[in-house]
């Protein structure tokens, strides 16, 4: 198994998404980059922590490659917004990605270059080497999947998750 971690606004959002891809085994929603350990969502939400919400993926690389994970990134949020996605508006909500070998970090430097052409705006994902996961509380994990009439899961994350599932049927579960 491989580790990749993403941050692409909120953390159910992303965890909804990337959990649905074979060769996925687990995602799990928390917080890096930050000063502060073990932070509570509270805290993160505070914008003083320098924590972004991200998602830690193991995957299998004989499955599915990281190039294909950082495809499905960049492809299931906007990487032109800083601090923001949709609503979500604050350093917590940052488009990064945490390299975790020189490998990573080298692929998503070519990621970003191929896939500038898709947006109009320049892409600022932050590339940032590997830092602290600090796994988000419990009642965070599978929150779309238990929580679908919620508000933000049937307004926002459904919409997000139905377009990823017909863009990348072939790649589903």
């Amino acid at each position: 198994m491989a580790v990749a971690v993403f941050g692409g606004g909120c953390f159910w959002c992303t965890e909804a998404v990337f959990k649905r891809l074979r060769g996925v085994n687990q995602v799990l929603p928390g917080y890096c980059g930050g000063h502060i350990d073990n932070p509570s969502y509270t805290q993160v939400k505070e914008k003083t922590t320098g924590h972004i919400e991200v998602i830690k993926i193991d995957f299998n690389p004989e499955e599915i490659s990281y190039a294909t994970l950082l495809e499905v990134f960049f492809n299931t949020h906007d990487p032109t917004t800083l601090d923001r996605q949709g609503y979500d508006e604050g350093p917590q909500y940052a488009s990064v990605i945490f390299y975790q070998d020189e490998e990573q970090a080298q692929l998503a430097h070519q990621a970003i270059a191929e896939q500038q052409v898709n947006f109009v705006a320049p892409i600022v994902t932050k590339i940032l080497p590997a830092a602290t996961f600090w796994t988000a509380e419990e009642y965070h994990h599978d929150f779309f999947d238990r929580n679908p009439e919620q508000g933000y899961c049937s307004l926002v994350i459904s919409q997000k998750v139905a377009k990823f599932m017909q863009k990348y049927a072939d790649k589903l579960k």
